[in-house]
């Protein structure tokens, strides 16, 4: 199994910058794919952003493009999420997750098996 532990998360001003870190441990290869996602109450999981290191593949929603930035660093066994400009739409939980071995699910949420617990970013 793969563990996933999320930081990074506070309560910030808007127009201001948050770096999400995702920590992965408990696997053999590291997966190659992995994403960030956020959710609101009462409302679905939304694909953030997510990363395919197996095809140098990085890819941020229409919401958050030009302001979050996503990226790998293999040798500490994390990801993270640059979140620059942020606004106030942008609170929600955000959690990291991991696919499938040999499969990236890309933004959709739904076949990604590994979860971490989330970190909260509200932006007032």
């Amino acid at each position: 199994d793969v563990q996933l532990v999320e930081s990074g998360g506070d309560s910030v001003q808007s127009g201001t910058s948050l770096r999400l870190s995702c920590v992965a441990s408990g696997y053999g290869p590291s997966p190659d794919c992995m994403g960030w996602f956020r959710q609101v109450p009462g409302k679905e999981r939304e694909g953030v952003a997510h990363i395919d290191s197996g095809r140098g593949i990085t890819e941020v929603a229409d919401s958050v493009r030009g302001r979050f930035t996503i990226s790998r660093d293999h040798a500490k066994n994390t990801v993270y999420l640059q979140m620059n400009s942020l606004k106030s739409e942008d609170t929600a939980m955000y959690y990291c997750a991991a696919a499938p071995r040999g499969y990236c699910p890309g933004l959709g949420p739904v076949e990604y098996i590994y979860w971490g617990q989330g970190t909260q970013v509200t932006v007032s």
